[in-house]
């Protein structure tokens, strides 16, 4: 049984920053990707950024420059550090990963997201 579960989510003004945090726990062997998207009300789901095993990140071009993602494999635990953020960043932040569970083989987790409100 895996779990990931997401923190950090809330109300911020135009411009302001935030933090949002996803803890993996369960029976893990190992984590590969882990990642985050976003899903705007009417809108669909979008990728928003990635984070290899090794540490190799991909930012979606709307973010780039402003979000940045981070991860502590000790902790199981995908950081998203939003900065500038803007109206058209509100949605629900959803985060996944790629994890082994011990005597099983390979299978995407998802969170069950964190609300994350830009307005003024």
């Amino acid at each position: 049984q895996v779990q990931l579960v997401e923190s950090g989510g809330g109300l911020v003004q135009p411009g302001g920053s935030l933090r949002v945090s996803c803890a993996a726990s369960g029976s893990i062997f190992t984590i590969a990707t882990m990642g985050w998207h976003r899903q705007a009300p009417g809108k669909q789901r979008e990728l928003v950024a990635t984070i290899t095993g090794g540490g190799s990140t991909y930012l979606a071009d709307s973010v780039k420059g402003r979000f940045a993602i981070s991860r502590d494999n000790a902790k199981n635990t995908v950081y998203l550090q939003m900065n500038s953020l803007k109206p058209e960043d509100t949605a629900v932040y959803y985060c996944n990963a790629d994890i082994r569970t011990i005597g099983t083989t390979w299978l995407n987790y998802w969170g069950q997201g964190t609300q994350v409100t830009v307005s003024s």
